[in-house]
């Protein structure tokens, strides 16, 4: 079942502009190791608390890019940018809903909310 992992980033002192950037440069590798989709918001009360976003379609998938080389060169590298210890932690996506809305259009907004799967408390039956 697809997952959502969210890693909280907190920046160390006068370096969040540059974890911001490495975030940014590497977040997208992870469509190479399977998933489906990157985000990374930086909070606007706290300028160095950053909370970076992947889905993928199962546990082992993600464990695979966390593991790999390429993600643990990245921590290592970059390893005076962020406070320690850094820990993932994986979610269940229970609904997501978007508005299908292109403001260069001028069309209206068509909202859309799916359940993502019926699992636990949520199962239908």
């Amino acid at each position: 079942m697809a997952g959502s992992v969210h890693i909280p980033w907190y920046a160390t002192g006068m370096r969040g502009d540059k974890l911001e950037a490495a975030l940014m440069e590497f977040s997208p590798q992870s469509l190479r190791f399977g998933a489906s989709s990157y985000s990374v918001y930086r909070y606007r009360d706290d300028r160095y608390k950053f909370i970076q976003m992947f889905t993928f379609e199962s546990k082992h998938d993600w464990e695979l890019f966390w593991y790999g080389p390429e993600f643990s060169r990245f921590r290592a590298l970059n390893q005076s940018y962020y406070q320690v210890p850094l820990l993932y932690q994986w979610a269940d996506l229970s609904v997501a809903g978007s508005l299908g809305y292109d403001p260069a259009s001028g069309g209206q907004p068509e909202a859309s909310a799916a359940p993502a799967g019926a699992v636990g408390d949520a199962q239908a039956g």
